[in-house]
């Protein structure tokens, strides 16, 4: 918000509240035909840093420099990473690196501004999720491990730990304190779809949330501090966690009303969540002070595609589904 006058922020701010904004699709890609049944969809991911928006599109992540004005995008990449030879699952952007997990089993680690470029084999199956905090990449896989690689000067691709974690990993993230880190599951071969491991010797430390029903795996995580952690998933809640408080119950909960599940979350660390959904493209914002949805909006029909990721910024959301860049505008109204 730094360099935005106080009038302008009040009217952004209104503006969220109210769900007022421009609604636009930036960017738009074919759909990937695939035979029936299989399990490969194009499902993009993405992360923002400033100036770019970083998008993973089929077995490249492309870079895409935002508009000075904020009009949304420039609709060809500045800059294309690429090394996998499948899909990218999911990739982080971390002290200028690109981290990805692809559907071929490998990671591969780019500096972006360079030439830069590590890829090594990690597992046997996709990689659905990674994260990369202090030299040390944690990473979950279909292959039902989570394991932990060292980035550090001569043992980079070095696999430091592997955990069994008994079902396959959908949602990963390292503590800010870099001592542990979480693991989301499918909740079929283990009953503790969120499970905290020591980052160091790779110990069990806690389960979070007792009596899940067998399916409600975990598709993303986040952390806001510490001690405070949202998760959500196939049940169609969001959950937020304090560790200090209890591992057992959640401090608060907030039900998807149209009973879908949750592909992705975020959270500006204060107040605002932004979820969102397996149907209809439905994005929600929700105030953590109150217990229903604040402004939902639903940027796919008549075909139905999930909100594969979402982001935010002070002024607009993005939001990536199966084969378009939707971007909401709060400045514009």
């Amino acid at each position: 918000a730094a360099g935005i006058p106080v009038k302008e922020r009040v009217k952004v701010s209104q503006n969220w509240r109210h769900g007022r904004c421009r609604r636009e699709t930036v960017l738009k890609w074919k759909c990937k035909q695939v035979a029936p049944f299989s399990s490969t969809l194009l499902m993009p991911w993405m992360e923002l840093d400033g100036e770019y928006l970083y998008l993973s599109q089929a077995e490249n992540i492309q870079a895409y420099r935002l508009c000075p004005d904020g009009t949304g995008l420039q609709r060809h990449p500045q800059a294309i990473f690429s090394g996998h030879q499948e899909d990218v699952c999911r990739f982080v952007l971390v002290n200028s690196h690109i981290v990805s997990g692809g559907g071929d089993g490998n990671i591969v680690l780019h500096k972006i501004h360079g030439s830069y470029s590590v890829k090594f084999s990690a597992h046997e199956q996709e990689v659905n999720c990674v994260d990369f905090q202090g030299g040390l990449i944690v990473s979950g896989s279909r292959d039902r491990t989570a394991k932990v690689w060292s980035l550090s000067a001569g043992r980079v691709g070095q696999c430091l730990h592997t955990v069994q974690t008994e079902d396959r990993v959908w949602s990963i993230a390292i503590s800010p304190l870099l001592s542990s880190f979480v693991t989301g599951t499918a909740c079929c071969g283990h009953t503790s779809p969120l499970r905290i491991w020591d980052l160091e010797s790779c110990q069990l430390l806690t389960c979070l949330g007792t009596d899940f029903h067998r399916g409600a795996g975990v598709l993303d995580v986040f952390y806001e501090t510490p001690s405070l952690l949202l998760s959500c998933g196939y049940d169609t809640y969001i959950r937020y966690w304090d560790i200090r408080t209890s591992t057992r119950k959640c401090v608060q909960e907030w039900e998807e009303p149209h009973d879908s599940a949750l592909y992705c979350i975020r959270s500006d660390k204060n107040y605002m969540i932004a979820s969102g959904s397996s149907y209809y493209g439905v994005v929600r914002l929700w105030d953590k002070r109150q217990t229903r949805c604040l402004q939902s909006f639903h940027l796919s029909s008549p075909t139905s595609s999930p909100v594969y990721c979402l982001r935010f910024s002070t002024t607009h959301l993005y939001a990536a589904l199966a084969s378009a860049l939707h971007v909401l505008d709060f400045t514009a109204p």
